[in-house]
């Protein structure tokens, strides 16, 4: 929750100064930890507004985005975000996003 917690706050500050919040993950247990940390993280921060922010997933695994190992696709299952609010935009570095 620590990460999650500094991101949003990162992600609060770079929306109030700029408009916008990008961010880069690799794969792994990261995007597991984030996808259940972050969105609650991001409500109790305030305007962090997800549908502001730009996400690249830098997939160092080269596999079809069907595949369980897809990173996008295993950010998009696990991701819980508020009722109503926009997702964060994808942006994948290995095979196209749908987002």
């Amino acid at each position: 929750p620590a990460l999650a917690q500094l991101i949003a706050e990162q992600a609060a500050a770079a929306a109030a100064a700029r408009g916008r919040f990008s961010l880069g993950l690799s794969g792994g247990s990261l995007i597991g930890l984030l996808a259940r940390d972050l969105p609650p993280a991001v409500a109790r921060s305030g305007p962090a507004a997800p549908g502001r922010w730009l996400v690249a997933l830098c997939d160092e695994r080269l596999v079809p985005r069907e595949h369980q190992d897809n990173t996008a696709a295993a950010y998009e299952v696990t991701a819980r975000w508020a009722r109503g609010a926009r997702n964060p935009r994808l942006l994948c570095l290995s095979f196209p996003c749908s987002s």
